[in-house]
Parts: structure tokens; sequence; C-alpha cells
């Protein structure tokens, strides 16, 4: 099946404070941003109208820059209001929405400390990472690249950087037959997908990896918060890849993967049980709701 590439679309982008066409939403080649990764960026989705959890994105995208040491030149509720006016003017009710920010060309070298920063945002249709079959459950290997220590990467922004080791570890795990792949960190310890973060069932309850080489995801503390209102005790600890066997379920969680079963990883087999439905439906049903009452019931 032939793509429909990203450069030629129909469409508005918000470049830079502006609202240009699609297609015209360009940078210079020489752009540091794409050199040296000094880029972060959010993936957002838009359920009938409302932009899930908006703020937390945005404070998140505001919070990755400084990690990487540029400020974004507008404020938060200005990147917040552009979001809501790029998928009005592409009319879009139900959609993928991805701010990003970078450095500039005007120093193109390690240093990048007299670039300008840029920032744009686009929206489009994207449907649920894996498809509308995710249900029976998705087959992960085992990725070859660990997540590194936070002492070696800025670990708690979302930076482009980062997920150039993730890129690795899917094409080898699609290459390999499976869905995706989960990740170890430095020491050997689970950590999450590639994209997504990782929980585990047994026994009634959630076990999830502490977030201490990785994103602690959006999407991950929305579930948890569905999780402790329907009385599901919620652990977040270390968890070594040995202990998976033993495991009744798990699922990932994030913007683009949702909750989504896993039915594989590596050599374990695992079936999506009733904790992983019960949080995949609650959370097809609050992603729904008016954004006040989605504060009111899962706040993170």
């Amino acid at each position: 099946m032939a793509l429909l590439p990203f450069d030629d679309r129909d469409g508005e982008i918000w470049f830079d404070g502006v609202m240009v066409p699609w297609r015209e939403a360009k940078l210079h080649v020489l752009s540091h941003g794409l050199h040296y990764a000094s880029g972060v960026f959010e993936g957002e989705r838009a359920y009938s109208g409302n932009i899930f959890k908006l703020h937390a994105h945005t404070e998140r995208l505001f919070a990755s820059a400084a990690l990487l040491g540029f400020e974004i030149p507008y404020s938060i509720e200005a990147v917040e209001a552009a979001c809501r006016q790029v998928l009005a003017a592409n009319r879009q009710v139900e959609a993928y929405v991805r701010p990003i920010a970078w450095r500039g060309t005007e120093q193109l070298s390690v240093s990048g400390q007299l670039t300008k920063i840029h920032i744009a945002i686009a929206t489009w249709a994207w449907p649920n990472l894996f498809g509308d079959n995710r249900m029976k459950g998705v087959r992960l290997g085992m990725a070859e690249w660990k997540r590194p220590s936070p002492e070696t990467a800025p670990t708690a922004s979302k930076a482009a950087g980062l997920y150039m080791i993730g890129t690795l570890s899917k094409h080898k795990a699609e290459a390999d037959g499976f869905d995706d792949a989960l990740m170890l960190g430095w020491r050997g310890q689970v950590a999450e997908g590639t994209g997504a973060n990782v929980f585990f069932a047994k026994d009634g309850e959630l076990h999830t990896p502490t977030p201490d080489c990785f994103l602690n995801g959006i999407t991950r503390r929305t579930v948890m918060s569905i999780a402790r209102r329907h009385q599901i005790k919620v652990t977040e600890r270390t968890i070594m890849p040995e202990e998976m066997q033993g495991m009744d379920e798990v699922f990932l969680a994030g913007t683009a993967a949702e909750v989504t079963p896993v039915r594989q990883i590596g050599e374990l087999h695992f079936k999506p049980g009733p904790i992983t439905e019960l949080l995949l439906n609650d959370y097809e049903k609050l992603v729904r709701l008016p954004p006040d009452e989605v504060e009111q019931l899962a706040p993170i």
C-alpha cells in the first residue's frame, strides 16, 4: 500500500505563530535541530474535538525544552490556543496533534546557543498505532538497545534524539515479525516499549517500572489514576526481565498506542485479561469527556 508522504498533504500547519499551507511548512537543511537533534516534541490526541490532557502535554513540552537548554518563545497559553487553532483549521475532531520545537540555522556546530528557536504544530488523522484489531494483543520482541542512564542523557525530556534507539529497536522487531519491542533500562531492568509505557497485572494488582530512565507518560499516569479509582493497587517498582514470566496480563499505554494489550514478549505468551479490558474501556470513555470532567475523574 502506497503511503501518503507527510510533505505532500492538504491542510494547515501553525509555524512560528502563523498558519501556513501544509506544503509550505519547511525548514532549511542546515537547521541545528536536524544535525544535532536539538528538538523536543509532544504527541497528543484529539477526541470529539477536545485535545486530551492538553495542558499537561504543553507543560511537558516546555519542561523538555528547558532540559535541552532553550526556551520556547511563546507562552503555554499561546501554544495551547495554537493547538486548538490548527485542529479547527484542518476541520478535525479526531486527530493526532504534534507540536515540535527546535533550534534553527544561525549556528551549525555542537554549540547552538546563537540559534533561533522555532515551533510548529500539525494535526492529522491517525488511528490507534496498532490498528483496530489490537484487542487480540500485540507481539513485542526484546530490544538490543537499552534506555540510557539519566546521567548520560536528558531522559526526563521528550527529546527527539532519545527516539533514535527506539526507531532502531522497532525496526529490528518488525524485521523479526513482531509489532514492537520492549526495551530494558541501562541496568538491565524492564523499562518501556519504543514509544509507550508498559504495565503488568498480577493477582489483581498492577505493576509498572519506575520511570527513572524514561518518560513518566501522561497516558501512563492517567491509567494509574483510573486503576486507583477502581481500587486496583498500583505499584511502581524495579521489574527484572525474569519476573515477566509470572505475570497474568501485560499492556502498553501511550498517546499513540492508547491502551493496547500485549500477547507476547520474546518467547513469553500472555492473554489479554479483565484488568486490561477494564482499563482500556474506561480510558476510551474518559478521553471523550469534556476536559473539566477528565481532570475530576483522572487527575495526574
